[in-house]
């Protein structure tokens, strides 16, 4: 018998880790089941088994959101026909109407043309650029997936960055400190050609001779700014997410899960959420902006004042390439006018259904009856048969007019390609164990537990807990982490009557704040794949950023939240039904901080 080697069979036990964690997390989770009340102990069985298996990928995300399907019904927890009908409520329909309207932008080009006229405008010093960079990011974000948006931006800031600063490689080479054994101290800076199929105009090679010193510093500098441009694009895209509703799937669970504890309180949606939430982005995001500019040198005196300097020279050339791409997109055609049209046409129903500091155009229906998710389907249903071409009636009388096929602004085919329906069944997951911890009592069993936490300043609160989320969301996915914790944080600020929007809206945003390791969320990953930045460089840039958003967060919730929310008041929806109005105290979040 051949000895065994330690180290393969550990590089096996590594392989199989997946299985492992398969097998041994129901058996080791089973004390559960005799430490806790029986219906309690079965729900936070489940609930721990998926957060298991959502931390580690054993098992799809998707796959592991269906496990309430099979488990609840099985377990005693819910019949079958309360759970499945979590998978597909009104706030899945609006985030699907958000994916298929994405799918339109990518299908005709839209997203490329407003990222190119953004960079046009801003410029092309690096400061500037990585601006322009985050702008565009954030605001596709938006309205795309995080994922999509960085996937789509990347490659037009590699292209911007060759053109910059040449060859990768050589940049790579000649940040290297170089000895120079016969004492020749010049070296010249060469730049390998672009890939052919570009038809920009090759940079030439550097007339003059450098110090090799010289050539090492500036070297090094275009290498900061070139992760500068990296990283920004995956972090803006999670900032631009928070903004909107259907930007990042927390917050449409966020939704869905009021709306499963406290039916009556109807505060959250499109235009309340937009008015909240996009000032806090923008806030973030010049933030961001502020402190990965300076780590990466772009804050310097270059930023306002003009230099007549080779960096000038290089910034021409990239002006010329993002003035050539423009062109080369021709002007608007007419699907992607008609796009443009029903995209703002589909944010500005949204925003003015009920935007709560006015009235909104639902007044004209039935009280109740028109949410969100119709505004959404109403406009992604007219993609699917308007003309990508403009309609001519000549072509009716012109016999010599050829047939053309009739092609719609969306196809069906096309957006199954491109909507991601996994994130529809983990969308659907997370409201389904939302109802099972909710009818099984396992959130007031939990927030009995968190007593201790009754003693902390609500104020305080909201940054522990903000910090907690984001911390832990480095690890798990953001769509996971938000369906583990909210029902436990719901618990925890009605057991110490404070308005739950108050604890809700700040553990949601920082979910999306997960910012300084490249498998916290797809961007990172897409950013770190590209081989250019190291583990290092995000968690450096990552860890100020996650302190950032922390602090914007809370500046929002107890400024301009804090009004629009009443959220200094604990409010009648947040009671129970069985307490009358006489016996349940008002709290107000001052108070609370003058006697915590």
């Amino acid at each position: 018998c051949a000895a065994l080697d330690p180290a393969k069979f550990s590089r096996k036990l590594w392989s199989a880790r997946k299985q492992f964690i398969l097998m041994l997390a129901p058996l080791l989770l089973l004390p559960l089941l005799f430490v806790a009340p029986p219906k309690e102990g079965k729900c936070l069985y489940v609930v721990l088994l998926m957060a298991v298996y959502w931390c580690t990928e054993a098992l799809p995300l998707a796959v592991t959101a269906m496990l309430p399907v099979c488990l609840f019904p099985t377990l005693g927890i819910l019949p079958s026909k309360k759970v499945c009908v979590q998978y597909f409520l009104e706030t899945n329909f609006l985030f699907l109407s958000g994916l298929v309207m994405a799918s339109a932008i990518e299908e005709w080009g839209l997203h490329r043309r407003i990222a190119l006229k953004v960079l046009k405008t801003v410029g092309v010093k690096p400061a500037w650029l990585i601006l322009g960079m985050m702008i565009t990011t954030s605001f596709l974000s938006m309205w795309l997936s995080n994922t999509a948006t960085t996937a789509m931006m990347l490659p037009i800031a590699n292209a911007i960055l060759e053109r910059l600063f040449g060859n990768l490689e050589t940049l790579k080479e000649n940040c290297k400190d170089k000895s120079d054994p016969e004492g020749d101290s010049q070296v010249k800076m060469h730049v390998l050609p672009l890939k052919k199929n570009r038809c920009w105009p090759q940079r030439t090679d550097r007339s003059e001779q450098k110090n090799l010193e010289e050539v090492r510093r500036e070297a090094q500098y275009q290498m900061k700014v070139w992760k500068g441009f990296l990283i920004c694009i995956p972090y803006a895209a999670s900032i631009g997410g928070t903004a909107t509703l259907t930007g990042t799937a927390p917050n449409l669970i966020l939704v869905g899960q009021l709306k499963s504890y406290f039916p009556e309180c109807d505060l959250i949606n499109f235009g309340s959420w937009f008015v909240f939430a996009f000032p806090l982005m923008l806030f973030f995001l010049i933030l961001g902006w502020i402190w990965i500019a300076f780590l990466y040198g772009g804050l310097n005196t270059r930023l306002c004042i003009s230099k007549h300097d080779e960096r000038e020279a290089t910034e021409a050339k990239a002006t010329a390439v993002i003035d050539e791409d423009y062109k080369k997109l021709g002007p608007i055609k007419f699907a992607e006018g008609s796009i443009a049209f029903f995209f703002i046409l589909f944010a500005v129903l949204l925003f003015t259904r009920d935007p709560k500091f006015v009235t909104g155009w639902s007044i004209f229906f039935t009280k109740g009856y028109v949410s969100d998710a119709v505004s959404g389907v109403i406009i992604i249903s007219i993609l699917f048969f308007l003309p990508s071409q403009r309609p001519s009636l000549r072509w009716w009388f012109d016999s010599r007019a050829s047939n053309t096929p009739y092609v719609p602004l969306l196809s069906w085919r096309k957006a199954q390609e491109c909507v991601p329906w996994n994130i529809i069944l983990l969308l659907g997951g997370g409201f389904a164990v939302a109802k099972g911890c909710e009818e099984s009592g396992l959130a007031v069993w939990i927030g009995k537990h968190l007593q201790p936490l009754a003693q902390v300043p609500p104020a305080v609160a909201v940054i522990l807990i903000t910090a907690f989320i984001a911390c832990f969301t480095e690890f798990a996915s953001n769509t996971a982490t938000i369906i583990i914790f909210l029902p436990v944080i719901t618990e925890l600020a009605i057991h110490v009557k404070v308005n739950p929007l108050y604890f809700m809206i700040p553990a949601t945003t920082g979910c999306s704040y997960a910012f300084m390791l490249p498998v916290s969320t797809p961007p990172n990953s897409i950013a770190f794949a590209s081989g250019h930045l190291m583990v290092k460089d995000m968690v450096k840039t990552g860890f100020v950023m996650n302190i950032l958003g922390i602090l914007c967060v809370s500046l929002a919730m107890n400024t301009w939240g804090l009004h629009m929310f009443n959220l200094h008041i604990y409010p009648d929806w947040a009671r129970p039904l069985n307490a009358s109005s006489a016996t349940v105290a008002t709290y107000t979040i001052a108070t609370m901080n003058m006697t915590g």
